[in-house]
């Protein structure tokens, strides 16, 4: 996906979001503007949005003089997430259909994103999604790819919603690889994240070599690279990884919530609708 007009002033916004979040003053406030104002210069709109949002959240740590300055968000959205993991374990193993109950419980995981939004409803999320249409539902085609998979590569993305992910990776009852990201960047999921989440109790976990808010191959490592590029069966999460790879023709599966006009357009469906997509399907 490439980088449109309306990204550039979401990139200031989040800039302003994310400053006052971490209690950055006005002054410092007009004085990172303005740097990244200059950074913009550079974007080149063939890239990503994910690509052009490192230099945006380095502004940020910079000023901050901390590497990770959604280390405490972070911790605490997981504490909330693994408060839920019993009950919606419960209500995943009681389920009709276990597997989908537990692929409606990820993709409402994904509202935990400071990229986008600082506030949000889990709980009230987890009660509207069970009987939620979703704007794209590839859930047969699914089921046929995992028949014929040995492992699955799944590309996590936010900390805290990485609980979520467990979920689902325990009922997939095959070997499950967990892909985090290579260094701290806004909310997304770490493995000292994916670790407090328990995902290690259920899945090995990897590094994508890669530090953006997404998965952009030319920045991932050539271990991961070879993972991906052999992998019978993908499962990606979040905006960031589908702004990075909708344009794959692996067997991925993107599972997200459409949160700005760009990708909403991009997927054909409204802002706040949950999607369940294959690659080689959408469009």
């Amino acid at each position: 996906m490439r980088t449109y007009i309306e990204c550039m002033p979401c990139f200031m916004n989040q800039l302003i979001r994310t400053g006052k979040m971490v209690e950055l003053d006005d002054t410092a406030l007009w004085q990172l503007m303005k740097r990244l104002a200059r950074a913009m210069e550079s974007f080149d709109p063939h890239d990503p949005p994910p690509k052009s949002a490192v230099q945006l959240y380095d502004l940020i740590a910079n000023e901050c003089g901390c590497r990770d300055p959604f280390e405490e968000i972070k911790k605490r959205s997981t504490r909330q997430a693994l408060g839920l993991y019993e009950k919606l374990k419960r209500d995943i193993e009681q389920a009709p259909d276990p597997l989908e109950k537990a692929i409606r419980f990820s993709a409402c995981g994904n509202v935990i994103d400071f990229g986008v939004a600082s506030e949000y409803d889990l709980e009230a999320e987890l009660e509207s999604i069970s009987d939620r249409p979703f704007a794209i539902w590839h859930m047969d085609h699914f089921r046929e790819n995992l028949k014929r998979s040995d492992w699955v590569l799944y590309l996590g993305d936010n900390a805290g919603e990485s609980v979520f992910d467990r979920l689902l990776i325990e009922i997939l009852d095959i070997p499950v690889t967990f892909v985090v990201r290579d260094g701290p960047i806004i909310n997304d999921v770490t493995e000292e994240d994916a670790e407090a989440a328990g995902i290690g109790k259920t899945a090995s976990i990897t590094s994508s070599g890669c530090r953006a808010p997404g998965t952009i191959l030319e920045w991932c490592s050539s271990d991961f690279l070879e993972m991906f590029n052999t992998a019978p069966l993908i499962i990606s999460k979040g905006q960031g990884n589908y702004e990075t790879l909708a344009e794959q023709r692996r067997p991925i599966y993107f599972i997200l919530k459409a949160k700005c006009n760009v990708v909403s357009r991009h997927l054909k469906c409204n802002i706040g609708d949950m999607i369940f997509a294959a690659a080689n399907r959408i469009h």
